[in-house]
């Protein structure tokens, strides 16, 4: 990453109040995954500290879900992958012929790590075992699906080859752990609650990528990039597992309020140890890591903050 230096900014939030009260609702995903503790997490943070805006975690099917209630004006704000987000703001992929350029960034929260889980004593090994097997792609509209999608066609794997199941991160814990399903595929900021709560039930094993295959997922969709699954992450889990990760973006509607946009923004980087309280996975949560990865223009009024801080934006990050 490169190295940015910003102005002192102060620990605590003093933002001037909101023309109006303001109702938020922040989209996020399944109570089994990140998106819900860290969207809860950024509710509580909106409801103690903006004044005159309070907000709600929503349950939802995830990413792909949560840019058509951007889209809609169902939500205020969402969070989604960012492959799915660059689809959605392009019109490509599965957005095709739905493109929502409305599409506006906040940041780029933290990096999902894709992990491929297994039972210990099953006789997957590598994503090629996956044919001919049960395999949990995730849920229906979700970005795990998008993710796993993507990693197994650019290897060649169709889900012609496998069986596959549309299930949530809690239900494909249950499954795995029941039988019912061989493997299964979490697109999550790690260490996540339904794969630690079915690692101390059950004795599991994580999928790692080669090399070959982590290029070929790269080459397919560009926004991927290596990362490391650390030892002991999970109990059972003796050593580090290489897979693929992919930023995490906090989306909004280009229609919001300049003004609270800019204080959403400030809000997330200047309290970020109250979100790191929330989960650990937003440590992630930093300027540097936002302005490296997010691959959709900011809202003008995030714009606004990066700029405050002296943070330099990139020509795709300006409407």
């Amino acid at each position: 990453m490169r190295a940015l230096k910003y102005v002192a900014a102060a620990s605590l939030m003093v933002a001037a109040p909101l023309a109006a009260a303001q109702q938020l609702s922040i989209a996020t995903g399944g109570t089994g995954g990140v998106y819900y503790p860290i969207g809860g997490g950024l509710a509580e943070m909106i409801n103690n500290h903006i004044e005159g805006a309070s907000a709600t975690a929503e349950v939802t099917g995830a990413s792909v879900e949560n840019m058509g209630l951007i889209m809609r004006g169902d939500a205020d704000l969402a969070l989604a992958l960012a492959d799915t987000v660059y689809q959605a703001y392009n019109g490509t992929g599965d957005f095709e012929g739905r493109q929502i350029e409305n599409t506006r960034a906040l940041a780029s929260v933290y990096p999902n790590a894709v992990q491929l889980v297994t039972l210990a004593d099953s006789d997957v090994q590598s994503l090629q075992d996956l044919k001919g097997k049960r395999v949990s792609v995730g849920a229906p509209g979700s970005g795990t699906e998008l993710n796993a999608r993507a990693l197994l066609e650019a290897n060649g794997i169709t889900y012609d080859d496998f069986t596959p199941q549309r299930l949530n991160f809690n239900e494909t814990a249950d499954a795995i752990r029941d039988g019912d399903i061989d493997a299964g595929f979490w697109s999550v900021g790690p260490p996540t609650s339904s794969i630690l709560n079915l690692a101390a039930t059950r004795d599991i094993r994580l999928i790692g990528f080669s090399d070959e295959e982590i290029a070929n997922a790269r080459e397919e969709e560009p926004v991927f990039a290596s990362y490391e699954l650390r030892a002991g992450m999970y109990d059972g889990m003796d050593e580090a597992v290489q897979t693929i990760s992919i930023p995490n973006v906090l989306v909004v509607n280009a229609d919001m309020d300049e003004e609270l946009a800019y204080q959403l923004t400030k809000l997330l980087f200047e309290n970020t140890d109250e979100l790191i309280a929330v989960h650990p996975a937003a440590n992630d949560t930093t300027i540097e890591f936002s302005i490296d990865s997010t691959p959709v223009p900011f809202h003008d009024g995030a714009l606004r903050y990066y700029e405050e801080v002296g943070a330099e934006v990139a020509d795709h990050q300006r409407p």
